[in-house]
């Protein structure tokens, strides 16, 4: 998954991260270190977030735009 990468990027601490998606800090730390995976909800959550596809959250493309 791209979260550590799309949140670095933009400048944004897991803490700030947590916050905003009202999610517990060690949950962003394991989904972005793969110990845990996120589910159907979270990602949309995260993409929404970010402003991204989920197919690009997931690297199953290089195109970022969300297509409406």
């Amino acid at each position: 998954m791209r979260l550590k990468e799309l949140r670095k990027a933009r400048g944004i601490t897991q803490l700030k991260l947590a916050m905003d998606l009202h999610m517990n800090q060690n949950t962003i730390s394991r989904y972005e270190t793969g110990e845990h995976e996120a589910g159907y909800t979270e990602l949309i959550r995260i993409a929404d977030y970010f402003d991204v596809s989920i197919d690009y959250l997931l690297e199953r493309t290089d195109n970022p735009t969300v297509s409406k």
